[in-house]
């Protein structure tokens, strides 16, 4: 290895400072995850345009083409680079663009291929930004042609992430469904105004060290690391929306006492519009978690909240509140996670007025045996878990499908997304039939907010009239993103899950 070659992005200005009298800077920027044919021939061009040619590569941590890549870490990408004779300098970016490292290197020529020179199919938008870079330091964007190959697909078929279902579901979605027309159809659900209504929730997760069994009592004791908030609940929900949407109102409600307002409003994406109503003499719900920190473990949790019945002054003013909102949205989500916010009245305005309507009722350890989505009188798309399905109809072993119908026909819904872990999901249209989407998650780090994940994205394309199957696909992108990170420490960002649906189907 040629470690006179590899250096930091510091070092690297060092350097070019010492040799760029009376030499030309070349500049190229990318993954380089699988190098291939293209890439050489790429550098290759790109050196023939000066004197002294710069690789700087994508750090690990900010390449989002999916929780599978890359494929190669930073170090050996950065080896492999730095062992072509065309290369004379490789660095491993510091930023997640390009845009930085431009101002900082100062290059003569900044080459990007063929792909890039029609700035209209950038997913990312990047390179417009990386145009005004070079120009702002006195260089120029050049574009190289020659054949085109794609490291993802090269990913895809030697080191494949998903299981055998998942490359072969891929592979079929792949042949009928073009990735530009896929991201033409996330594109448009930017005209979507969307209303998001339910119960808003602080997920906090409490790091710990088991220590032992106490001395004196039967119980185990833990030594406490950190903690970290999230914001979880119908917050996690409209967040991840506003990625897409172009319009997101919110209506929940925070407690009186201890209302996290502040933390809240930071959390929330700009394009999110609350409405929040005030529940007297209650806190905001907070579901407090002790997780041992390694391996990451849940040891168990608190609720901490009111009850499950609220006064009748709120439920009036969350009644007034959807009569005004329902009828304006072109989506109404629900995420019901039966803690007492939606009221009988407020399920009727909900079923009643909205023009479509996007449904999840949860089941959890505060609601059990309690909570069903049949309370709500009509729907146009439910997202559930199989186990709350199976919940609703008192059956363990009854066919799934067999279940999804009744269901349908119990609130008069043609679109149903059930969720299975592992297994992925069943998709059912009332005219399409049936769908299997696999799941694609390679890691599984925390469950917490998958749902939420999965909700977002499949309701605002069940609204938009998108195919099941395509329904299913995101379903099953979002829940793969979902899964691989702890709880609510991010929401979906429309470019990396359009890079992540391309790397898929390349």
């Amino acid at each position: 290895m040629d470690t006179e070659k590899i250096c930091s992005i510091e070092r690297l200005c060092r350097k070019l400072e010492a040799i760029r009298p009376g030499k030309s800077i070349v500049h190229c920027h990318g993954v380089f995850d699988i190098l291939h044919l293209g890439h050489i021939r790429h550098l290759r061009a790109a050196k023939a345009m000066g004197d002294v040619l710069v690789v700087t590569i994508s750090p690990d941590r900010y390449v989002n083409k999916g929780p599978h890549r890359p494929v190669f870490s930073e170090p050996y990408r950065a080896e492999v680079l730095a062992a072509l004779s065309e290369v004379d300098f490789v660095a491993v970016n510091e930023w997640p663009t390009a845009v930085e490292t431009i101002k900082l290197l100062r290059p003569d020529f900044y080459v990007k291929g063929a792909e890039y020179s029609d700035a209209a199919k950038d997913i990312s938008g990047k390179i417009v930004e990386e145009e005004a870079a070079v120009r702002s330091v006195g260089g120029q964007l050049r574009f190289t042609n020659g054949i085109t190959f794609s490291s993802s697909n090269l990913a895809n078929r030697c080191f494949p992430a998903l299981s055998e279902q998942g490359c072969d579901f891929v592979s079929e979605f792949a042949r009928r469904n073009r990735p530009e027309a896929v991201v033409r159809a996330l594109d448009s659900l930017d005209t979507l105004k969307v209303l998001v209504v339910g119960e808003t929730i602080i997920d906090e997760y409490h790091f710990c060290e088991t220590i032992g069994k106490s001395g004196k009592e039967p119980i185990l004791a833990s030594r406490y690391q950190r903690s970290e908030r999230y914001a979880g609940g119908i917050l996690a929900v409209a967040n991840h929306v506003a990625s897409f949407s172009g319009q997101v109102d919110l209506v929940s409600q925070l407690g009186e006492v201890d209302s996290h307002q502040e933390f809240i409003a930071e959390q929330l994406n700009g394009r999110v519009k609350p409405h929040f109503l005030t529940l007297p003499k209650a806190p905001t719900i907070v579901k407090r978690r002790f997780v041992e920190h390694y391996p990451f473990q849940k040891l168990f949790e608190i609720y901490v909240m009111n009850g499950c019945e609220y006064d009748r002054a709120g439920d009036e003013a969350l009644c007034r509140e959807l009569e005004e909102r329902v009828p304006e949205a072109d989506l109404v989500v629900v995420a019901d996670y039966g803690h007492g916010m939606i009221n009988s009245a407020a399920r009727r305005i909900i079923s009643e007025k909205s023009r479509f309507l996007a449904l999840n009722t949860q089941q959890n350890a505060g609601n059990q045996g309690f909570h069903a989505f049949s309370k709500y009188p009509r729907a146009d798309f439910i997202s559930i878990s199989e186990n709350e399905l199976r919940m609703e109809a008192r059956s363990r072993t009854r066919d799934l499908k067999e279940l999804i119908r009744e269901a349908s026909k119990k609130v008069s819904c043609d679109k149903i997304l059930i969720t299975q872990g592992e297994k992925g999901c069943l998709c059912f249209d009332a005219r399409e039939g049936f769908v299997r989407v696999p799941a694609f998650s390679a890691n599984v780090v925390d469950r917490t907010g998958a749902g939420d994940t999965v909700l977002a994205i499949t309701a605002m394309a069940a609204a938009k009239g998108f195919p099941m199957e395509t329904i299913g696909f995101l379903g099953a992108v979002a829940g793969a993103q979902a899964v691989g990170t702890m709880c609510n420490k991010a929401f979906l960002d429309k470019v990396a899950f359009s890079k992540h649906l391309v790397s898929l189907l390349m």
